[in-house]
């Protein structure tokens, strides 16, 4: 018959601090940055970056020494868009895309633009920490 091990207490100095930072871990920020490649940022961090012109600059990519015969061009297009780079075109096409339109669903105007939350914003300041810290004072949290 196995032997049943006794309950061991784990102290509520250690509990706490545990869970606390469980707690701050899953109420962290979602930190955007939307710019565009004239606008260089510094210090992004975590952040998720929306370059607003990358959709122009893949375009650009695949379309570059194309002949000017449409059908030479779509068949060139469609043997580029069949290998591996190919696919992975398409795949960062369609992000570029969802940048875009997340973006314009905030209502970005200016740029640099770092955004928290979907909420808070500052516009004109290419170092992302600066940003964030005077975000975080607006709202009361300094860091």
């Amino acid at each position: 018959m196995p032997t049943r091990q006794p309950l061991t207490r784990i102290p509520l100095k250690v509990v706490l601090p545990l869970a606390f930072l469980s707690l701050t871990t899953f109420t962290q920020a979602q930190t955007w940055v939307i710019t565009d490649q004239s606008h260089p940022i510094t210090s992004p961090g975590p952040a998720r970056i929306i370059l607003l012109d990358q959709q122009q600059h893949l375009e650009s990519e695949l379309s570059r020494a194309l002949p000017s015969d449409p059908h030479q061009a779509a068949a060139i297009i469609q043997s580029r868009l069949n290998t591996a780079s190919g696919k992975r075109f398409q795949t960062d096409f369609a992000k570029a895309q969802q940048d875009l339109t997340d973006a314009w669903s905030l209502g970005i105007t200016k740029i640099p633009a770092v955004v928290v939350d979907r909420r808070y914003v500052v516009y004109g300041e290419p170092d992302v920490a600066k940003a964030l810290f005077l975000i975080n004072n607006a709202k009361g949290q300094p860091r």
